[in-house]
């Protein structure tokens, strides 16, 4: 089952089990992944899907960083039970240490000389972790490992 047809099943599941707070949140990704078709008529690849649900779970951590400096704890809560629930989607997170062998083949790979190779790092290892690390984690460390 690919991840379009498990967002399918999960609303009609939700539709079932009249759950208002699941649904809305499964519609919501259903309007962003129409959204970020350029084709209508070919339907989105499970990759395409998880930069949409990033995106939306990017959306949401800042929103809730605004929420707490502004005071409002119940904003805050919906936003973290909506992550959850877009987290449940994504593929499973990659350890620290699965990460760090990534970076490290990376460096064999590409050899980087100087901070200038930062782009070239980065297209490289992308495709290896997308959705699975934070990609800021992921430029963050390869910046250190290139200073």
């Amino acid at each position: 089952m690919n991840l379009s047809e498990k967002i399918n099943n999960d609303l009609k599941e939700a539709m079932k089990n009249k759950d208002s707070f699941k649904l809305s949140v499964i519609r919501m990704v259903k309007g962003a992944m129409q959204l970020a078709k350029k084709n209508p008529r070919e339907e989105l690849t499970d990759d395409d899907i998880i930069d949409v649900l990033s995106k939306q779970i990017k959306m949401r951590k800042e929103a809730i960083a605004q929420f707490e400096e502004g005071g409002r704890v119940d904003l805050v809560e919906q936003n973290k039970k909506e992550i959850e629930i877009l987290s449940s989607y994504m593929p499973e997170e990659m350890s620290e240490e699965e990460l760090q062998e990534t970076i490290d083949k990376v460096f064999e790979e590409v050899k980087p000389s100087s901070q200038k190779d930062m782009g070239l790092v980065m297209k490289t290892i992308t495709p290896l972790v997308k959705g699975r690390v934070d990609m800021s984690l992921v430029s963050k460390l390869i910046k250190e490992r290139l200073l």
